[in-house]
Order: C-alpha cells, then sequence, then structure tokens
C-alpha cells in the first residue's frame, strides 16, 4: 500500500473588500445600529477606500431594470449609437464608442462603450454643467427612458446616504450633506464590456485609474465579473465578485483630499472575465457646484466642487471660459 504525504494546505482564499449591511443604519432597530454602520464604512474607507454594500435600497426588480435597458441601449445600430455622440452634446450627455478613452501612460485605449446621463433638466445651463438627457429616438419610453430615470434616482439617493455615513464617520453630522445637496452633480455611466476573446492583447475594459470626485455607487451585471481594486497593503489586484443584489461603494479623489486622507481614493480597473458582454453602470455623487468641503467644514482650502471639476476636466473637454468664469476658477 502506497503511503502519501500529507495533503497540501488549500490555498488562502482571495480577499475580499468588505461587505456592508446599510439597512440598520437606514431604518435602526437597535440602540447603535446606524453607530455601527458608521464605524464599519469608516474603517472600510479608511483601509481600502472600497467596500461592497447590501441593504442599500435599490429594489432588485429596478436592477434587472437598468441591464433589460442597457441591453437595449447597447444593441442599438452603430449608426444609431454614434448619432448620439457625447462629443456633440454641450452637456457631455450620450454615447461613447469602444477605443474613445486612453489615459496617460496606458499602451491602448479602453475596451468599453459607455453612455452617460444625468438630472434631465429643460435648459442647458452654467455652460453644460447642467442640462437636458440624450434619449434614443429608437427606443420606446418604457423599454430605456422610463427604467433609466427610476434607477438613476435610487442611486442617487444612495449616494447621498454613503456621503451622510462618512459625514458621520469624521464626527460631522450628518445633516450637513443637506447644505451639500441642493443641487448636486451626479452623472450616471452605463458601461458596456466587450467579450474578452475580441479585446487586443493587453487592452483592458477600463485601464487603472482612481475616480476623480466623490462617492461611487456602481452597479455589476450579477455573475460577470471583472473589477480588481489595487491593494497597497498586499501590492496585489484585488477581484471584487459581481454579486446580485451587491453594490460596490468607492471614493474618489476628492473625497481623499477633503478627508485629508482619513478615506482613500484607491486605483481600480476592469478586465471582463466573464463569457460574453459585460454591463455595469456608475454613479458619481460629486456635490454643488459652489460647495466646498463638508468633511472639514473649517478646511482653509476653500476649493469648490465646480472648482476641482474644471481643473480636473479642462483638458479632455472643451470647458468654455464661461464656464471657468461661473465656477470663480482664475
Amino acid at each position: 500500500m502506497t503511503q502519501t504525504g500529507p495533503a497540501a494546505p488549500a490555498p488562502a482564499p482571495a480577499p475580499a473588500l468588505p461587505l456592508i449591511d446599510l439597512s440598520p443604519y437606514l431604518a435602526p432597530q437597535h440602540p447603535g445600529d446606524r453607530e455601527r454602520v458608521v464605524e464599519q464604512v469608516r474603517e472600510a474607507a479608511r483601509q481600502h477606500g472600497f467596500f461592497q454594500v447590501t441593504g442599500h435600497g435599490i429594489p432588485l426588480e429596478l436592477q434587472r431594470d437598468l441591464v433589460r435597458c442597457m441591453d437595449k441601449l447597447f444593441g442599438l445600430p452603430r449608426e444609431a449609437k454614434l448619432a448620439m455622440s457625447f462629443l456633440e452634446n454641450p452637456c457631455r450627455r450620450g454615447y461613447e464608442a469602444a477605443g474613445m478613452s486612453l489615459r496617460e501612460g496606458d499602451a491602448l485605449p479602453d475596451a468599453k462603450e459607455c453612455f452617460f446621463l444625468a438630472r434631465d433638466d429643460p435648459a442647458v445651463e452654467l455652460s453644460g454643467f447642467f442640462g437636458p438627457n440624450v434619449w434614443p429616438p429608437d427606443l420606446p419610453d418604457g423599454d430605456f427612458r422610463r427604467p433609466a430615470q427610476a434607477y438613476y434616482e435610487h442611486s442617487v439617493a444612495l449616494g447621498k446616504t454613503v456621503w451622510r455615513i462618512l459625514l458621520e464617520g469624521l464626527g460631522q453630522p450628518g445633516d450637513l450633506v443637506e447644505a451639500f445637496a441642493a443641487r448636486p452633480v451626479v452623472p450616471m455611466k452605463m458601461i458596456r464590456y466587450p467579450p474578452h476573446r475580441t479585446v487586443r492583447a493587453g487592452q483592458l475594459g477600463i485601464g487603472a485609474h482612481t475616480d476623480f470626485g466623490g462617492v461611487t455607487v456602481l452597479f455589476q451585471q450579477p455573475g460577470k465579473d471583472g473589477l480588481e481594486v489595487w491593494d497597497d497593503a498586499r501590492a496585489a489586484w484585488i477581484p471584487v465578485p459581481a454579486l446580485e443584489d451587491v453594490y460596490v461603494i468607492n471614493c474618489g479623489d476628492m473625497v481623499q483630499r477633503w478627508s485629508a486622507g482619513a478615506y482613500k481614493s484607491a486605483r481600480h480597473r476592469v478586465l471582463n472575465k466573464a463569457d460574453g458582454e459585460r454591463l455595469s453602470c456608475a454613479t458619481f455623487w460629486h456635490g454643488d457646484i459652489n460647495a466646498s468641503n463638508p468633511l472639514r467644514p473649517h478646511d482653509p482650502d476653500r476649493e469648490t466642487v465646480g472648482q476641482l471639476l474644471v481643473k480636473r476636466f479642462r483638458s479632455q473637454y472643451s470647458i468654455t471660459k464661461e464656464a471657468v468664469a461661473q465656477v470663480g476658477l482664475v
């Protein structure tokens, strides 16, 4: 009888981001419920800059409606999508084709295609920071516009809740968010990644980057993995599984700056690991154009959301002199 040595130890499971149930904060049942969630979010934002949430309040059926309406949008003929190009829109709403996004230092452009929308205002204001959305003329409202708008409002509400929790995590009253949210800038980006077998060698869905601004609320199509977050301590990429009814939240550069580094803005990237296409949707909750740091109200640096937006995107978009003047940037 042949004897074998001891079995090799099972490989350690891949590290995962914290998973936080927000329902005790949104609907507390016991003393200390809200405080425990605030502590969990504070620690996750400090260590990782990213975390996952359940109990977020976005209905599951609405998430499924979002997938259906993104499928219909990105399934339109290429000519119909290009007719809605965000490059032709003063508010940068509409369609971005694959290969149009190339970050400095990347060898290849992103493989993704996108569609941008935000709050649907009747007229262009503040040189395009506010204005009407672009709606696909070939899709009935029930197939795209209504579910997209409904989902947008729910994701905006979740972003505001996270801001409130981040404020409380730094010892500020959560109600400070109200002075920061009279008319916040909150763009939303629908994203489709092509099958990995169709992209060029070395090409990513989205190359490694940090988000510019405030809080990002990310929906990932369940079962379609691809997001990875850089972990400084391990010097490795952490895969973030795409789970049903689980959202990914992350802090952007503005949050890191305004919290004096108490909260982290982490690099992340997307490699479509699924068979077939992959869908996601990111809502970026920045805040009011003229609002300054709510995380540290006595911060001597009084730069506003609008000033930081213009500084960050001035070289990428055709931001007018009027817009620069309107945000008070010299």
